[in-house]
This record gives C-alpha cells, structure tokens and sequence, in this order.
C-alpha cells in the first residue's frame, strides 16, 4: 500500500484512492508549491496557476462548467504524485501513468461526479496544450510558436499563498455554477 500523507492531515492510497480522501485545500495547497516543468523555468510558476490558467481559457472559449472544472483539475494528480517527465513515465515508470490515471479518474469522479467522456478530455488536453507553449516560451525562453488563445497567461512571480487562494476561489465558483447555488 502506498500512502502519501497530505498538508490537510489525510491520508491518500495511490494505489486504491478513496474520494473521502481527496480535498480541494489539500490540491490546492500542494499544487501552489509545485513549479511547472519540474522547476526548470526562469521564475517559480506553480502548476495551480497554470490549472487557473487552463479552466480560464475553458470558460473564454465558451466551454462548459464541467470542461472548466475539468481544466482546473487536469493536474490535481500531482498534489499526491508530483509529475515526472514524459519520457520517465512512460520509458522507466510505466506503472506511474497507470496510478496517476486511477487517482486523477477518482477527482473527477469526486469534483465532478464522473469520469470525463473523450470530447472533454480532448478539449481540456487542446487547452493544456496550448498553454504550454505558453509556458515554454516564458519559463524557458524557447523558440515556440505560441498558438491563438483567449487569455494571456501573465509569468510575473506571485507568492503561494495567492495562487491557492485563486485556485481555491476558481473552483468555488464554477461548482457553485454547476450546483446552481
């Protein structure tokens, strides 16, 4: 059994995740220290922004709450499992994308109430997508070709605290919008 202790006092199986053990203040926390890219960027920018980022893009596309939603949690799995390159997932870990998929279904099934269908996980990874560039042009200074998107991301350092308090005020008011409060 592998458990990860959490900033909110739980107590999280990443083999076997229980959505009682899943919070939003745990995810929100953990992400709002996490720096994109594994901290090779040229300032600390933290993954819960970029997920505000991505469910803000969602809504200035006209997408559903949910595709929102799903947005802002599309990296939730990191706040148990923190992120490892592409090619170490897939080449040497092959069992760590197989965790990291079961965990983050359990969120959305939680947050949203389901599993996403293909058309939204296709329409939160275009945005996830498209923000990376984003991100590799800013963070790293790379030659990219930024794509068209609704929003521009801002990369100007912002303590922890303001990015989980955005995370956290984000994802209040898209549930509130889909709960109909």
């Amino acid at each position: 059994m592998t458990i990860i202790n959490t900033y909110g006092g739980r107590q999280v199986n990443i083999e076997n995740p229980q959505a009682e053990t899943i919070h939003i203040g745990d995810v929100a926390h953990a992400l709002s220290f996490i720096c994109r890219g594994g901290g090779h960027a040229k300032v600390f920018f933290p993954v819960a922004r970029h997920c505000v980022y991505c469910a803000q893009e969602a809504r200035a596309r006209g997408y559903s709450d949910i595709i929102a939603l799903a947005c802002l949690l599309h990296d939730a799995s990191e706040a148990y499992m923190l992120d490892l390159p592409k090619p170490i997932k897939d080449n040497l870990f092959p069992q760590y994308r197989e965790y990291e998929n079961r965990l983050l279904d359990c969120i959305y099934e939680k947050f949203i109430g389901r599993r996403l269908t293909a058309e939204e996980a296709a329409a939160v990874k275009a945005i996830d997508d498209a923000l990376l560039m984003y991100d590799l042009k800013f963070l790293l200074d790379m030659d990219v070709e930024l794509p068209e998107t609704c929003i521009r991301p801002g990369y100007e350092y912002e303590p922890f605290e303001k990015s989980e308090a955005a995370y956290i005020e984000l994802f209040r008011e898209i549930t509130d919008r889909i709960s109909g409060r």
